[in-house]
């Protein structure tokens, strides 16, 4: 899995907390760089990306750095190419032109996001320090962020500084407007801080088809597989035996067998479930652009992630992969963590 993708997913679900102020989202106003703006979107139709962020780049210093919407292109498909020093110019110039207090927090924030990411790419532990610098500049601003709050958390945990990452996860946690899953992920990291340095699965939350409303780490102890697929991909129908077999093959084991549907027709979808007698949990993500598809980066399917029981990723494959011994293996190690806690 690319974490760019959690990254931006991650950058995605704050902006609507704070709202489009100050211009946020507004595309370049100079009239040469708008068409060199919508040159880059022709490039990306064409599946040329590299071409297309040397276009938003263009785009933003033909409108004088202030193109907000070019420079989040440029941090999203610089991220993806590797590109990082487009990535932080672009992130110097939000900052820069930040309006106002929020904005300001929100940039700074972005920026954090973007410097842990770099540093696990790169594997160079400075950037986590200008990542913590970042998340602190964004609280200044912003006292009340508890997005900041938690991945300032992340960043002092991969310096190694646990003691104080824990304190950052344990004031996430008495924070009123967290998240339910992130409360949940923060108390993991509070009793293991380790798990802050591990490449931890996004802490998801969903309510599955018959209601039950659940979080990754509700599933704390067990091995997770998430199966992303649709009714209407042929290879999904075809893999579908094999994903009941697998449940069935390890039912009463600590295992959580979720399929995550990206259909578009809810109703299709839940006819289909019925009546393949699909009996382990179901969740309706509603497309590619669903937010759990989101999270993980998924664009193909049949696609299956495993996750271990201290939700770690472990494995990632698009189509339909033997998956069993694998499997074994992380159960195995998940019943010696039950019984080593008795």
């Amino acid at each position: 899995m690319r974490l760019v993708v959690v990254c931006l997913a991650l950058l995605c679900a704050v902006i609507p907390s704070f709202g489009q102020e100050s211009g946020m989202g507004q595309g370049p106003q100079d009239e040469k760089a708008k068409k060199t703006y919508k040159e880059a979107f022709a490039l990306l139709h064409d599946g040329n990306a590299s071409a297309a962020l040397s276009e938003f780049k263009k785009a933003d210093k033909q409108d004088g750095g202030h193109c907000y919407a070019c420079q989040r292109e440029m941090i999203k498909y610089g991220m993806e190419t590797g590109d990082w020093k487009i990535v932080e110019l672009a992130c110097d110039e939000m900052v820069a032109e930040a309006k106002d207090e929020k904005a300001a927090a929100l940039a700074h924030y972005q920026y954090s996001l973007v410097l842990v990411d770099e540093g696990q790419q790169r594997k160079k532990t400075e950037y986590y320090g200008r990542a913590h610098d970042e998340a602190v500049k964004a609280l200044t601003v912003h006292t009340n962020f508890p997005d900041a709050v938690f991945l300032d958390g992340r960043a002092l945990g991969l310096q190694g500084q646990d003691d104080a990452a824990r304190a950052r996860f344990q004031e996430y946690m008495k924070m009123s407007s967290a998240t339910a899953a992130g409360k949940q992920r923060a108390e993991r990291y509070v009793a293991r801080p380790e798990l802050a340095r591990a490449r931890m699965a996004p802490a998801f939350e969903v309510t599955t088809l018959d209601g039950r409303r659940m979080t990754l780490d509700d599933w704390q102890g067990k091995v997770v597989l998430l199966d992303f697929w649709a009714t209407w991909c042929g290879p999904c129908r075809e893999a579908l035996p094999h994903i009941k077999d697998v449940a069935k093959k390890f039912e009463g084991q600590p295992l959580v067998v979720l399929s995550v549907s990206l259909d578009s027709d809810e109703v299709k979808w839940k006819e289909f479930v019925a009546k393949n007698q699909m009996t382990w949990p179901q969740y309706y993500d509603g497309g590619f652009e669903g937010s759990v598809a989101k999270m993980f980066g998924v664009s193909e399917i049949p696609h299956t992630f495993t996750i271990d029981a201290d939700g770690v990723l472990q494995e990632e494959h698009v189509g339909d992969a033997s998956i069993e011994g694998k499997l074994k293996k992380l159960l195995a190690q998940a019943r010696e963590r039950q019984t080593a806690l008795q």
